[in-house]
């Protein structure tokens, strides 16, 4: 399997700049997604990836096979070997399980006996063998996913190009999707490439995730290091939930409006800046002597299962914090902002 390349690729639709000199690579074997809002140009980089879009100017390469240069070289869909899921599947009803997965093959003229062979070896791959002959009618929203997804992989494609295909899927039956979806990769080893706007899906799956925005990359990294690390607000307010406080520093000191008392916050730069804290990373009624302690009214409070979510007050701003424990609306409690949770902006 190999590696993908691009270096530099641009794309407008008319006078809507939609890619801006996009880089990125992905290793060999990779699962690697494009994690963005709506519009900030995900699909539009996958679809220039599988000839569905044919960029302005830059350059993509699969390996050392340059499949686009500018206007020099643009290798047409059928011949770059890419294996593409949409995200409405595109399984046609007409046909059975089984000639929706051979008509891929049946276009590069396999023989027949080879065809079946295949299509057999790719259904039992995607736990749909006892289903060939069944018309996509017939089968449920995750099924007809996994046939569209072997589709995709008769061929033995090169690459994996897969353009939010959870999007249709209830919560549960997503879930379920991304956890097999991944292991089947990781099994076959194909090089991957994935696209979605939901950040669950993104951090649970990716070897590494490139986070978009208004066709720019903003940071590329390990689910970890793009969570933990955010490169900027944007990142790490799109990637996970976020405690985005203004105040200003002065001597590794911020001071917040309303508040009484500094966080210690070392590095800080002297002036106006954004501090970003994870909710989970608040202590709720640290240990005596812990240091950016601070007493807050509880100002709402919603139980979510596996934890509460607490809305307290932290001088003028909102603080969202979690917790086992129930406290009740109004009353204060004791949190604690760990100078090292703390990411400045």
């Amino acid at each position: 399997m190999p590696d993908l390349t691009l270096t530099s690729v641009a794309k407008s639709f008319g006078s809507n700049a939609v890619l801006h000199d996009l880089d990125l690579h992905v290793d060999e074997g990779e699962f690697f997604t494009l994690l963005g809002p709506s519009g900030c140009g995900k699909s539009t980089t996958l679809w220039s990836i599988a000839g569905l879009h044919s960029p302005d100017r830059g350059t993509i390469a699969f390996g050392d096979r340059v499949v686009f240069d500018g206007g020099r070289i643009d290798v047409p869909p059928e011949r770059r070997n890419c294996g593409v899921v949409f995200q409405s599947y595109a399984v046609w009803p007409h046909l059975s399980v089984h000639d929706n997965v051979g008509y891929p093959l049946k276009l590069r003229r396999v023989g027949h006996a080879a065809r079946a062979a295949r299509v057999r070896e790719v259904l039992d791959l995607v736990e749909l063998g006892a289903y060939e002959k069944r018309y996509p009618h017939e089968l449920s929203g995750g099924q007809q996913q996994r046939v569209a997804l072997a589709r995709a992989l008769a061929h033995q494609p090169d690459l994996l190009l897969l353009d939010e295909p959870f999007s249709n899927l209830d919560a549960k039956l997503r879930e379920r999707a991304r956890e097999w979806l991944r292991a089947l990769q990781q099994r076959i080893g194909v090089t991957t490439v994935f696209v979605t706007h939901d950040q669950d899906e993104a951090l649970s799956m990716s070897d590494r995730l490139l986070v978009m925005d208004q066709g720019r990359v903003r940071q590329i990294g390990t689910p970890e290091e793009v969570y933990r690390i955010p490169a900027d607000e944007f990142v790490a307010d799109f990637v996970g939930t976020v405690n985005l406080l203004s105040g200003r520093a002065s001597g590794g000191q911020v001071w917040l409006a309303g508040l009484g008392q500094p966080l210690t916050v070392p590095g800080a730069p002297d002036g106006e800046v954004r501090l970003g804290v994870r909710p989970e990373l608040v202590v709720v009624q640290p240990a005596p002597g812990a240091v950016n302690t601070v007493a807050a009214k509880v100002r709402s409070r919603a139980f979510l299962g596996d934890h509460y979510r607490y809305v307290v007050g932290l001088g003028e701003q909102d603080l969202v914090v979690h917790s086992l424990a129930p406290v009740e609306h109004g009353s204060e409690l004791t949190v604690e902002v760990p100078p090292g949770a703390i990411r400045v902006f």
